[in-house]
């Protein structure tokens, strides 16, 4: 039985586009991926429903630490005196946090409170470092941990082995259902092609019965999502590459002009409601200049 719930955060008014993975364990809940602070008037009305307060969180699991994932972990952790699993690069960087927010903040500029809201550095004695290769053991629940680099230097993936569910934070790209459209999210500064593909074969060795996106959920058909990114991702990657080729373009344009592509093809094949979730999140023209980055 699948007992793991998606907890969807609804968020800038949209919902389908962050879930935090609630996990069942001895005497209380694990989260993975929490969000941002944006969303904790969500994520604890959340906890109610499903009867668990913040006081039952036991734990938190970080796929990595870009805010829409983590941006919530330091005000937890300080409220609850919790530990957090994360890649052992990204726990550098919640202890000591102003380099990721210079990094944020040169990306989103003066939306960063309106989006992430208070990002507090985590205590380093909370933190539990990963390198992956580790199985990791939260209130009687065992979870495998594998380093999937690609969309970030510091991601980990989980595998929930009593539900054979892979927790793959932005491996695989985002959906947002009822759409099964998968896409890349492949912001600067870190998106590294080459260490992608490798992840992904990590992934499908542990022969996930479903896999959890933060964006957005449970999705049954693995296979199915792992083969769609891949194909998704080689061709955003193609159509980067051949703009670079164009040494005297304007690269501002180029990344505004993908956007644009990218966003009202979704508008034209979904429709504007089914299209929010993807428009509330993706930015196209980061991702652009993130594949710009990589392929440099």
């Amino acid at each position: 039985m699948n007992d793991v719930r998606a907890l969807d955060l609804p968020f800038l008014g949209a919902e389908r586009v962050l879930a935090c993975g609630v996990v069942p364990v001895e005497g209380g809940v694990a989260l993975v991926d929490p969000g941002p602070s944006t969303v904790l008037p969500a994520l604890e009305d959340g906890l109610g429903a499903l009867g668990h307060g913040l006081g039952d969180v036991r734990a938190l699991l970080l796929t990595h630490i870009h805010l829409d994932h983590a941006g919530a972990t330091g005000t937890l952790v300080r409220r609850l005196g919790v530990p957090v699993w994360v890649h052992e690069v990204g726990a550098r960087h919640l202890a000591r946090p102003e380099k990721l927010i210079a990094s944020a903040t040169r990306l989103y500029g003066d939306r960063m409170d309106e989006l992430w809201g208070a990002f507090e550095a985590v205590p380093e004695a909370s933190l539990r470092p990963l390198a992956g290769g580790e199985a990791v053991e939260v209130g009687g629940r065992a979870l495998d941990v594998a380093y999937t680099p690609g969309h970030a230097v510091h991601h980990v993936a989980y595998f929930d082995r009593a539900t054979a569910t892979a927790f793959v934070g932005d491996t695989v790209g985002m959906t947002a259902p009822p759409s099964e459209r998968v896409l890349p999210v492949t912001p600067p500064p870190d998106v590294d092609l080459e260490a992608w593909p490798a992840s992904l074969d990590r992934i499908a060795a542990w022969e996930p019965e479903r896999l959890f996106r933060m964006h957005w959920g449970a999705s049954e058909t693995p296979a199915a999502d792992l083969a769609a990114f891949r194909t998704a991702l080689d061709a955003w990657a193609a159509r980067v590459r051949a703009d670079l080729a164009d040494a005297d373009a304007d690269r501002g344009h180029q990344a505004a002009a993908f956007s644009s592509e990218i966003l009202s093809g979704l508008d034209a094949d979904l429709g504007a409601e089914a299209a929010a979730p993807y428009r509330a999140l993706l930015y196209p023209d980061a991702s652009w200049h993130g594949l710009a980055r990589a392929l440099r």
